[in-house]
Parts: structure tokens; sequence; C-alpha cells
């Protein structure tokens, strides 16, 4: 098998091949005309503590919180929202390129959605999105991806490529997979952009300001030796 069969790319989605920030905004925004600001401050609230509970988010674990403090009156409106949640239109918030990107890759390798999140909403993104049909089914949805190397590993054997919008998500799997793995660091959403993030963790193998940036980098250039190149610098 040549070395470029070998090769698995794993793409994160959330910031990384969907834009999950517009997502947010579009779930407040709805909240807070179905229940209100204070309603809308209490589900995120609601959520943000069940996200440290559980490691990952769960949009809908958060909504089942909210309505059990909720009075009967809204128990209509509040299952009404869960169906807002499972239809939303994920394929219009893909970032430009994005599929366009998993087709490039796949002619040079395996392709392989790998994301954290809870076991219904995650996939449901991941399916009405149009990831899934474009990575073939080959989608692992964990608790903490960082964690599950040796279950990657099994699945998927190979020199990896993995593409993320956190750097220490990168740098936890580069600690382990040394240089069995290229690091690809996609500065979008917010904490990509945050610089404290930034200052926390080595740079990645590869920097780029958009997942549509890929499509300008051949198979030998991400699997080349380790370097950190940022897009945005370069332009500046």
């Amino acid at each position: 098998m040549t070395a470029e069969k070998d090769t698995v790319f794993l793409l994160d989605v959330d910031n990384t091949l969907l834009d999950n920030d517009r997502v947010h905004v579009d779930i407040s925004d709805h909240f807070t005309r179905e229940f209100g600001i204070a309603g809308k401050d209490r589900y995120w609230t609601i959520f943000e503590t069940l996200r440290i509970e559980l490691g990952y988010a769960d949009y809908l674990g958060a909504l089942q919180r909210y309505r059990c403090e909720q009075a009967s009156a809204v128990m209509n409106d509040l299952l009404l929202m869960s169906s807002f949640l499972l239809d939303y239109p994920f394929e219009d918030r893909l970032y430009t390129g994005a599929l366009g990107v998993i087709a490039h890759l796949r002619t040079r390798g395996r392709t392989v959605i790998v994301s954290d999140g809870d076991a219904v909403f995650q996939p449901r993104k991941i399916q009405r999105s149009g990831l899934w049909k474009a990575v073939e089914g080959r989608v692992q949805i964990y608790i903490h991806k960082e964690q599950m190397l040796d279950d990657l590993e099994r699945r998927y054997p190979g020199r990896y490529v993995m593409v993320d919008d956190k750097l220490s998500i990168l740098a936890a799997m580069k600690k382990v997979l040394r240089n069995r793995l290229t690091t690809v660091f996609v500065r979008q959403g917010r904490y990509a952009l945050d610089p404290r993030n930034i200052a926390a963790y080595p740079p990645a193998d590869l920097t780029i300001g958009r997942i549509g940036d890929l499509l300008d980098y051949d198979f030998p250039a991400l699997l080349g030796p380790a370097r950190a190149l940022d897009t945005a610098q370069e332009t500046t």
C-alpha cells in the first residue's frame, strides 16, 4: 500500500467544517423569540453546566433540564423547540469549500469525521449537513476524542492528518501520535481566534485561515516536515 493510501484525514466538525458559532446564534435568537431573554439566558446557563458535568455539548439534554423547571403552560412550545433543533438546516452552515475539501482529501487517502458530542444531536447535525455522506459513513463521535486514539488507530490504521479548530486537541493528539500525525489548525470560530488559547499551546504543523484553504495544499505539503504556516500573518 502506498504512503498516500495509508493516510487517514481526521476531520473535526464544529467550527472546522461547519460554522457552529452561527448555529449557536440562531438557537439563541429562536429561544429569545419563544421564551424571552431570561429564558434564553437560563437555557445557556444550564447548557454550560451540563457541558462541565458531561464533558461535551448536550443541546437536547439542556432543553430537558430547562423543561423540568418550567410551568406546564409552555410545555408545547418546548416540545416544538426540540423540533427546531433536530430539523435545523445544518447544510446551510457548512463553511465555504468544506465539501470540496473532503472530496479533495478523499483522492489522497481516507477521510474520517472525528467529533465530540452526544448520541442524538451530533449525529443528526453530521447527517443533515451532508458530512456523513461525504465521508461515506466513516464517522466517530466521542466524549473526548483525544482520549480515544487507541480506538481510532484500531479502526483506521495509517498515517494521520488531524484538522481541528482547537489547538488543545491537536497538541494532545500530537503528544501521543508524534511524527505519525500532522496537525492542521483552522483559525475559524471563537476558540481558534482567542489569543489565550493560541498562547497556551504549541503551534500546529500547519495553520490555515479557513477550511477552504486546504484546497490549495497538495498531499506532499501536508505530510512534509512539521512547520507552522499562519495564512493570516502572511497576508498582513
